[in-house]
């Protein structure tokens, strides 16, 4: 296949995992992940977004608990998998919400393309606020105005690859 078709088969095939097995996932295959989530366009090329690489469990565990806990239940809003991509994105760039949208992209789309599932999980941006997020990030030296754009959570897929929605029609109006 060629490689433009390749990438056009990967983006039509990914999709939101939401069944972990609990397997490590090797360092070198996280790290490619990661390389490509730094390789995302940004606004004026001033690469706004930081990644926070959870593999540690107890702190894995601690971001669950506390996302849980502002989505108001009691289950692993992170599915089981093993691997948690934070990402945050400086508030001074205007465009750090889109930034950090791109980067989160590319983790998933990276994700996919190695043969590992990926979602994205939301309420980063209140994890973040918290006490509790100030402090995780303050420990890892991060310093700055940075807000949570999501969790790419990563690991092995439990179960089969679930199937794409059909596509929604009239969706594009082209001017010629």
């Amino acid at each position: 296949m060629h490689d433009a078709e390749h990438l056009i088969q990967l983006l039509k095939t990914r999709r939101s995992i939401r069944s972990f097995k609990s397997d490590a996932v090797p360092a070198e295959l996280i790290d490619q992940i990661i390389d490509a989530g730094l390789y995302a366009p940004s606004s004026m090329g001033k690469q706004s977004a930081i990644i926070v690489a959870v593999t540690n469990k107890e702190v894995r565990d601690r971001l669950s608990a506390m996302n849980a806990k502002i989505f108001g239940t009691e289950n692993d809003p992170f599915y089981n998998a093993p691997v948690v991509l934070v990402v945050l994105a400086s508030k001074e760039r205007p465009t750090y919400v889109c930034d950090g949208s791109l980067v989160m992209e590319n983790l998933m789309l990276a994700a996919h393309a190695l043969g590992l599932g990926s979602c994205w999980i939301h309420r980063a941006k209140e994890e973040f606020e918290l006490p509790e997020g100030k402090e995780l990030l303050a420990s890892l030296g991060v310093e700055g105005d940075y807000e949570g754009i999501g969790h790419c959570v990563l690991g092995y897929i439990d179960g089969e690859m679930p199937k794409a929605a059909p596509r929604r029609e009239n969706r594009v109006y082209y001017v010629k």
